[in-house]
């Protein structure tokens, strides 16, 4: 018969395989992703497409960080890992602004990219339903680091959904400039979630 030390071990280690097998998942998604977009980015020309691309980067880089994580080790290893996910979305919202701005300023119209919008709708469901599951395992975890990255997953999903407007409103209407301001959504969830990891870096 189980006692209660011996149930919060097991509960825990299920939760941390789980925790793991849903950033694996995000992994192998972004990989695959990331070349697609960055792909349709380069022949779209498409500042949006280019950024989103990067986020998917930054998503690999947050999912290897967060099971680093989960592999064990002190609040030290957990503030470090909530610093280089922030690090790495100020980095990116710099990035996407300056290009924005240089789309916007000299007019660069973009192409159109049908696979690119059908890879970004896949995008929002499979981040939507991994976001779900990290953050309700590291709720039940009580792991900050988890919990930020489903923040991180959610604003995959956002950013997607936004990018793929961009880019509709563009192949429907010749809006060029939707791309660019797709763009600026990305400036804005970057600075948001970079400072929101600091923040919690600070409080781990």
């Amino acid at each position: 018969m189980w006692t209660e030390q011996q149930v919060e071990p097991a509960l825990s280690a299920v939760l941390i395989a789980r925790g793991r097998y849903l950033e694996y998942l995000t992994l192998g998604w972004n990989v695959v992703g990331s070349v697609i977009i960055i792909g349709a980015a380069y022949l779209a020309r498409s500042v949006a497409l280019a950024g989103f691309g990067i986020d998917s980067l930054i998503e690999i880089f947050a999912s290897v960080v967060v099971i680093w994580q989960l592999r064990g080790g002190g609040k030290e290893r957990e503030r470090r890992a909530l610093r280089l996910i922030g690090v790495a979305f100020l980095a990116l919202a710099i990035y996407v602004l300056v290009q924005s701005a240089r789309a916007l300023i000299y007019q660069a119209h973009p192409a159109t990219s049908p696979f690119g919008m059908v890879w970004l709708a896949a995008t929002v469901a499979m981040m939507l339903f991994l976001a779900w599951g990290k953050y309700h395992t590291g709720k039940q975890l009580d792991n900050p680091v988890l919990l930020t990255e489903s923040q991180v997953t959610l604003v995959d999903a956002y950013l997607a959904a936004a990018v793929l407007v961009g880019l509709a409103l563009n192949a429907l209407f010749g809006w060029w400039w939707a791309d660019s301001l797709a763009g600026l959504v990305i400036v804005y969830y970057g600075v948001r979630e970079g400072l929101h990891a600091y923040r919690e870096s600070a409080a781990a």
